[in-house]
């Protein structure tokens, strides 16, 4: 499947391998551990065309490990992060519907282990061009046990996702990407108003300083062109 993106069988075999997971005896083993990290997590790297004739049997193996052991979704969910696709929005999609299942089963202890790297990369989701992209990533809002979970980790979450609801508002083309982002912004100001107002106040303060260091380079730039156009040239 690695080298030459053909699948044949794959997804047969990992309905299969799906029944065999649910069998597993509890505590999980180490070696059925080491097989859920080293062979099923990293079928996640084939393009989209490849992946997505065998990603719902594949999603469905690795659903049965998390309701097996709930301590596992750190593992899953970093799994996620390593291979999530950055150029190809119909395979990001597909991505954002599997961690919507991942994260009903995820516990918030683990859920906060991971919470912010995973919400970096849903905050580039949020902002992507393709609409489709950014509407699925601000449908995970809609799920009350994963709002439950932010709230628990809002103090990391909602920091990283600021910009990115701010950009939003401003600068994205699609009308319903606009509404969702208000309706997430509405959710978090409900949920702590304080900690909205912080990052309120950071965000405007980075602003300044980024346009402030773009005053100054152009400044520096323009300095430059005068020196080499000026007088003994």
């Amino acid at each position: 499947i690695y080298e030459t993106e053909r699948h044949n069988g794959i997804a047969e075999l990992l309905e299969i391998l799906g029944s065999i997971i649910n069998g597993f005896a509890l505590p999980l083993k180490d070696e059925h551990k080491q097989f859920l990290s080293r062979a099923l997590i990293p079928l996640h790297k084939p393009s989209g065309n490849s992946i997505q004739q065998y990603h719902q049997q594949l999603s469905y193996c690795i659903t049965q490990y998390l309701e097996k052991d709930p301590k596992l979704a750190d593992v899953i969910l970093r799994g996620l992060v390593k291979y999530w696709p950055h150029t190809n929005s119909q395979k990001e999609v597909m991505f954002l519907n599997e961690l919507e299942e991942l994260l009903e089963l995820t516990q918030s202890a683990e859920f906060a282990k991971v919470a912010e790297p995973l919400f970096r990369l849903i905050a580039r989701c949020i902002n992507s061009p393709h609409f489709q992209v950014a509407e699925r990533a601000l449908f995970l809002w809609n799920n009350e046990y994963i709002v439950s979970l932010i709230a628990k980790s809002r103090d990391v979450i909602l920091p990283v996702l600021y910009p990115a609801l701010e950009a939003n508002t401003t600068k994205h083309w699609n009308s319903t990407v606009h509404g969702l982002t208000f309706n997430v912004q509405k959710l978090f100001m409900d949920m702590d108003a304080r900690l909205w107002e912080e990052c309120t106040q950071r965000h405007k303060l980075n602003t300044e300083r980024q346009a402030a260091a773009q005053q100054a380079r152009k400044q520096k730039w323009d300095q430059l062109e005068k020196a080499v156009g000026g007088p003994g040239r």
